[in-house]
């Protein structure tokens, strides 16, 4: 396969300010440009687009293309199951929305150490290795958001895991709190092939400062700074696929120009980033990657994910953009709660994969936005 993945988490939208709103049509034209030009891996989970992602897929690829010329991700995702009873059904669910059969590739979603643990309990890895004795799936693995040393414990204890799909890109390469290179470092010594999420870091790295755009153009300017990231994500040897979220055409013609017939990084390329990751990482108040993961539980409906956007575009431009901000923000409450509705009740901060503390730089939005 070529290492360019559709990542259906970002979907274009009929209404900007409704996550569920999938544009069906919209999609069914990135899905054939796509396929078109030789890709064929699609990655799902039933969170994405307040679950209608699933149903998008369907729409868009399986009742459109024969089942022998994709291939589908989904995933089991445990924080939004009660018991393990509902296994069997929550599984049964999902082929009925993909509208397949069988699913090529299927994670356990999302593992970190307390979902790991709640996995062991339930025993979702056995459920897992199950639908694959069974061919109901092709290929088990696991999503993994947490440090490379509870990676490799799993890893050992479940060698059955054949994949392993971690956050990786040129800013995460070494955090300390996300350790994207300890990750893959610790997936290739067990001879795990790795799949990228998060390449762009929901954004992050395509609105980047001036500065460090400025050493992209000057290196190569017509490269996009999407490729960069995307690039940078798919030149270690042990990644089969990098996962994009596109969400319109533009950003699907983009990708394709540059990975239909790959080239990894350079030297120079290397050096090139590392100095525009210094200059970014210096501009990013709130490293959140926009998954949304965080807002389902959320008893007053804080668009969380939104609000960091907004605050940290305020914080990057400064007051000049201070009405524009507050504007935005204000928009966005009238249909949403406000970021000092927030009750503390820790549930978003339990769902998200950076470990951000939400609680917190919630008060931080309010104080500036409101």
């Amino acid at each position: 396969m070529k290492k360019l993945g559709f990542g259906l988490m970002r979907l274009p939208q009929l209404d900007k300010d409704n996550y569920g709103s999938v544009d069906i049509e919209a999609t069914k034209v990135m899905a054939d440009r796509f396929m078109e030009n030789g890709f064929t891996y699609f990655d799902t989970a039933m969170p994405y687009h307040q679950g209608n992602s699933e149903a998008a897929f369907r729409e868009a690829v399986a009742k459109r293309y024969p089942r022998s010329s994709y291939t589908i991700t989904d995933k089991l995702s445990l924080f939004m199951i009660k018991s393990p009873d509902d296994f069997d059904s929550f599984f049964a669910g999902q082929l009925e929305r993909l509208g397949v059969d069988y699913i090529d590739y299927y994670w356990l979603h999302g593992l970190g150490e307390p979902s790991y643990r709640l996995a062991e309990e339930w025993k979702a890895f056995e459920f897992v290795q199950k639908l694959k004795d069974e061919g109901k799936v092709k290929h088990i693995g696991l999503s993994f958001h947490d440090k490379a040393e509870l990676l490799d414990e799993i890893l050992i204890k479940h060698p059955e895991m054949e994949y392993v799909q971690i956050q990786l890109n040129y800013l995460d390469w070494d955090d300390p709190t996300v350790e994207s290179r300890k990750c893959y470092e610790v997936a290739t010594k067990h001879g795990k092939p790795v799949i990228v999420m998060e390449p762009v870091k929901g954004g992050s790295l395509v609105n980047i400062p001036e500065e460090a755009e400025k050493l992209f153009k000057e290196h190569s300017p017509e490269l996009s700074t999407a490729s960069w990231a995307i690039r940078f994500a798919a030149t270690p040897n042990n990644v089969m696929m990098v996962l994009s979220g596109m969400s319109n055409e533009e950003q699907m013609n983009d990708n394709i120009s540059y990975m239909r017939d790959f080239v990894p990084l350079n030297t120079d390329e290397e050096s090139v980033l590392e100095r525009a990751a210094k200059i970014i990482k210096s501009s990013i108040t709130i490293p959140c990657t926009a998954c949304r993961y965080c807002i389902d539980d959320c008893p007053k409906k804080i668009a969380i994910p939104d609000y960091f956007a907004i605050y940290n575009n305020l914080k990057r431009f400064g007051e000049s953009q201070g009405m524009v901000a507050r504007t935005y923000y204000g928009n966005l409450t009238k249909s949403h709660g406000k970021a000092s509705d927030c009750v503390k009740c820790g549930k978003c901060e339990k769902h998200c994969p950076q470990k951000l503390t939400i609680r917190k730089l919630l008060e931080d939005v309010a104080a500036a936005l409101e």
